[in-house]
């Protein structure tokens, strides 16, 4: 037996040595079969080849997986260390669900935006952890691979929705800005690797032109639905957040929590306007002062109005998410509910080749490799929209929502976290490369709580984060309702600005996501329902007085579901 080993009384094995054995061979290959995720991860053995998308390629993977699926039927739970068994049941998850995606979503046959090559490129052109030639060497092989992907997408893609090609090609520029200007500006500082990129860039450069005119025609027809139906979704939605919620379960539960938002955002929005006094509203008119009486809707809305008098533009969003990472940062220490570690981060404009599905994301430095940058990325307007569409969405992300962006995003949210997560040693990489989605986007949604609680901002930031709650619940109602359901657009715009109290800017863009996800959306709301718990079986009060978060954020990413057995150990 090896030291750390531990026999199973019923046959005898060593089973904590065998399973970590097998969870390190299984995650060998999840690396293998994507060589473009383990770059991203930090994984440079790879960074010559691109993910095989063809149908033989995806297939062959697929039954690997299922191999190692059976290998890790054979581990039961309790023989083994609690770490040890939480990894056993994500890695299980895991290959369940690629081999799901794989087989019955085969999003290689419809989806373009599976074939953009900017996720492949953008890590070995941003991130300078390795040295400038290996990472010139590692793009043109890479280039050298794109006419093979783009003659792979003519065959493979049919009928593709309609939104989904019209998001590739929103970002198809970027990518072609990134094959050229982005790698001639890499190629400038060293000259002497130009016979070796330059033919592999043109070649690539000429492969995404004829892209291009594909994508053109694919948005002339025929187009199938974004949907992916009920079945489909219920399947994903279990293996997507690891939770027990169906998706019925999970519509009735989010309709609660809008009703029940509803009476806080009128109690806060009451007590704010009280305290305003007469100000012009955002049309210059005068607001009647407005007593403790009033709740409901139109008081809701008329304290959403004047907390977006206040807001940035293009030119200043960036700057005004930077200083809001500043002053997050000081109250997150002021207040000392975490350690802030050290980690190097940066504020950046969105890349073109990723926008049109989220406002803004965090993208963390390699957990896989030393040193790194993590970022926080903003998207800003779209050059074609007129000055109305603009306001509209500044009106959204106004000052005080931007605070509460940067805390989801950055301090103590995702940043944060992922800081944490970056320091966490397993017995095996299982949790380093295998990130739960409803976790991290339950802490940043929880993190705006309890910094909102707290103070930070005041008022206008405490309403625009009861409005993120909104959101939150709104976002897991369209994913079930437009995937498993026959929610319109109309009707989800009306609930969006209804309901939702959203600018129409915004709820078009949502509506726009519902489609070209499915499950994603329902992570914020499920992981912070599930997380919150969590958190309560572990003895916190309602205002999470005593509650060690350093101790919640010591277990790398694992699901809420599995959390708690971590926190009893």
């Amino acid at each position: 037996m090896t030291a750390e080993g531990k026999l199973d009384a019923m046959t005898g094995r060593d089973a904590t040595a065998e399973f970590r054995a097998a969870a390190t061979a299984t995650v060998d290959d999840l690396l293998r079969a994507r060589p473009e995720w383990a770059t991203t991860l930090g994984d440079h053995r790879f960074d010559r080849q691109l993910n095989d998308l063809s149908a033989s390629g995806l297939s062959a993977n697929a039954n690997l997986l299922r191999r190692r699926r059976e290998e890790l039927s054979s581990f039961e739970p309790a023989p083994l260390d609690p770490e040890d068994g939480v990894d056993l049941a994500i890695l299980k998850g895991e290959l369940d669900r690629v081999v799901f995606e794989t087989d019955a979503l085969a999003t290689f046959t419809w989806d373009p935006l599976e074939y953009n090559v900017g996720e492949a490129l953008y890590p070995l052109l941003t991130r300078d952890v390795l040295p400038l030639p290996d990472r010139l060497r590692a793009i043109a092989a890479r280039l050298d691979l794109i006419p093979e992907r783009v003659a792979l997408a003519r065959r493979q893609l049919e009928a593709p929705p309609l939104v989904h090609v019209e998001t590739a090609l929103r970002q198809h520029p970027g990518t072609v800005a990134m094959v050229g200007e982005e790698v001639e500006n890499l190629l400038a500082g060293e000259p002497g690797l130009r016979p070796v990129v330059e033919p592999a860039q043109a070649r690539a450069l000429a492969a995404l032109d004829s892209y291009e005119g594909a994508l053109h025609q694919l948005l002339e027809g025929p187009h199938r639905s974004a949907r992916i139906g009920p079945d489909l979704f219920a399947r994903r939605l279990a293996l997507a957040l690891h939770s027990r919620l169906s998706p019925s379960g999970l519509l009735e539960k989010a309709q609660r929590r809008v009703a029940e938002l509803d009476q806080e955002l009128a109690a806060v929005a009451e007590a704010y306007l009280a305290g305003c006094g007469d100000r012009p509203s955002a049309d210059g008119e005068q607001q009647p002062r407005v007593g403790p009486a009033a709740l409901g809707h139109e008081t809701v809305r008329t304290a959403l109005r004047r907390v977006a008098m206040e807001a940035p533009d293009d030119g200043t969003i960036v700057a005004t998410a930077e200083a809001a990472l500043v002053r997050c940062t000081e109250a997150v220490r002021d207040l000392g509910l975490v350690s802030v570690p050290e980690d190097p981060l940066r504020i950046e404009v969105m890349p073109v080749f990723r926008r049109g599905v989220a406002v803004a994301y965090c993208d963390q430095a390699g957990p896989l490799e030393e040193g790194g940058e993590t970022s926080f990325a903003i998207a800003p307007t779209p050059e074609h929209w007129s000055a109305g569409q603009k306001a509209s969405f500044y009106r959204e992300y106004n000052h005080a929502m931007v605070v509460d962006l940067t805390v989801h995003e950055a301090m103590p949210g995702h940043m944060l976290q992922l800081a944490h997560a970056r320091r966490f040693r397993g017995s095996t990489l299982v949790r380093t490369v295998l990130q739960s989605g409803s976790f991290i986007e339950g802490w940043g949604t929880h993190a705006e709580r309890i910094m909102a609680e707290a103070g930070l901002g005041g008022p206008p930031v405490r309403l625009q984060q009861l409005k993120m709650q909104l959101r939150v619940a709104i976002n897991a109602i369209l994913d079930v309702s437009v995937h498993a359901g026959d929610l319109t657009e109309d009707q989800a715009l009306e609930l969006m600005t209804g309901r939702g109290y959203q600018e129409e800017s915004e709820a078009r863009a949502k509506w726009r996501r519902a489609c070209l996800t499915s499950s994603q959306l329902s992570t914020y709301f499920v992981g912070y329902s599930e997380l919150g718990e969590v958190l309560s079986s572990a003895g916190a009060s309602p205002d999470d007085a005593g509650l060690d978060y350093d101790r919640v954020l010591a277990h790398g990413c694992p699901p809420p579901t599995l959390l708690a057995g971590l926190l009893r150990k």
